[in-house]
């Protein structure tokens, strides 16, 4: 079970600072469309190839082991996401966040269009692990440009859209997939190309994040004007800084809550089908219609999590258990209507569940350490999300049914989220006020 989660340290906090970029006007606007378009760029490899893949294992069907392979290639850039994503961190860090979003954005058309050109399956694989690695670059920039653009309220409300359209376009993106895949599987490839138009709009919209927080700035003003460099326990603010670890002790919590976080968020979408098939629930339209009632209410979750005003660490425990709750009554369903009214329950509760694990995050990282923090948050994010179907599978050989695996997962966040709750009880870590409101 993941450990209680530290509070974040005071000079890792940056929410009462101002917003370094402007808030309103079209530029904003366009900032904003941007990230949110980048951010969803990993959904589209995760979902678009989905609809073709049985024409794909038809098409390869004389090539040994295509039954295992040909699944593979939806599969595996999420799975080099994962591992790659702190070493993305660690460049975002060292490169600069725009420089390589923008590199990364060109590299992700030209993987994602090499299948319209490959006949060889091993090769096609390996063209998609290659497009897992540039969504590594994408999505670790977004977030951490996110976090350098925005402080406090608006932070939370970005981070929760960025939530809201990840769900949405999942979605979107798996109605593409269908429609371009009855010309043929190759044809969805094409839309990979989508990141040749956002790339030069990148360049020349988002402006290079100023190297320090304002709130940095603001001290080290106030110090300057204090008369000099003002020595504490014999150092100076630079050697301090210079000095400064990582602050691994405080991620290290919250990327283990992520972790397990993922594979709640990940259930519904994945399993969904399965449990209604269990059910008797066979129609194709049936099943993606409560697929899509169940990604609606994720959205209204990430809203709602947006709307609250509250410091996310608070929140947590109470997130985990309405998650919880509704994956009870998905255990206790006997018909497809329950099961529905369970799953969108649940996800509610994932909608604000991921927003506020990344703000969360986000919260306990200086600028200097954003970029890797963020790597090692996506990396637990989406490495849940690669085990999730694997320990629900395993749950489901040990306890006989996909439903009482997805119990004992509802029980696994039902402890979970006691254990947050008796830990923040005892560190006297509750913090009920509201999160600093910046001005529109």
């Amino acid at each position: 079970m993941p450990g209680s989660v530290p509070p974040p340290s005071p000079t890792a906090v940056d929410d009462a600072a101002p917003s370094p970029v402007a808030v309103s006007g079209p530029a904003h606007l366009l900032r904003v469309t941007l990230l949110m378009a980048g951010s969803c760029l990993p959904i589209l490899g995760a979902v678009l190839i989905a609809p073709v893949l049985p024409k794909m294992q038809d098409h390869f069907a004389s090539v040994p082991g295509a039954k295992a392979l040909v699944p593979l290639a939806l599969t595996v850039p999420a799975l080099a996401l994962a591992l790659l994503a702190p070493f993305a961190g660690v460049i975002v860090d060292r490169l600069g966040r725009k420089r390589l979003l923008i590199v990364a954005t060109v590299l992700y058309s030209v993987f994602g269009t090499a299948p319209l050109w490959l006949d060889s399956l091993g090769a096609i694989i390996a063209s998609r692990a290659l497009v897992g690695v540039t969504e590594a670059a994408i999505m670790t920039c977004c977030t951490t440009l996110i976090a350098d653009y925005y402080t406090g309220q608006r932070r939370v409300k970005y981070l929760a859209l960025q939530t809201m359209c990840a769900s949405a376009s999942a979605t979107v993106f798996f109605v593409l997939g269908g429609a371009a895949g009855s010309a043929g599987w190759r044809v969805p490839f094409w839309v990979y190309a989508v990141s040749l138009v956002l790339a030069p709009l990148m360049a020349t919209a988002l402006p290079n994040p100023a190297p320090r927080a304002a709130a940095d700035e603001a001290l080290a003003k106030a110090e300057t004007r204090a008369g000099e460099e003002i020595r504490v326990g014999g150092e100076t603010r630079a050697e301090r800084e210079t000095r400064r670890p990582f602050p691994w002790r405080q991620l290290a919590g919250i990327c283990a809550l992520t972790f397990f976080g993922a594979m709640v968020f990940y259930t519904v979408p994945v399993e969904m089908s399965y449990l209604l098939d269990d059910l008797g629930v066979e129609n194709s339209g049936v099943i993606g219609l409560a697929t899509a009632i169940a990604s609606a209410a994720t959205v209204g979750g990430a809203v709602t999590f947006a709307r609250l005003r509250r410091s996310p660490d608070p929140m947590l425990p109470a997130v985990l258990a309405v998650c919880a709750v509704g994956f009870g009554v998905m255990f206790l369903a006997g018909n497809a209507p329950l099961l529905v009214i369970g799953a969108v329950v649940n996800c509610v509760g994932t909608g604000m569940l991921l927003p506020a694990l990344l703000t969360s995050a986000m919260s306990r990282l200086a600028f200097e350490d954003r970029g890797r923090g963020t790597g090692l948050w996506m990396a637990a994010f989406f490495g849940g999300e690669f085990v999730c179907p694997l320990v629900l599978l395993a749950g489901e050989s040990a306890v006989g049914s996909l439903a009482g695996a997805v119990g004992v997962l509802g029980l696994a966040a039902t402890v979970v989220a006691a254990g947050l709750w008796a830990a923040r009880r005892r560190v006297g870590a509750v913090d009920p006020r509201p999160l600093p409101e910046q001005l529109a």
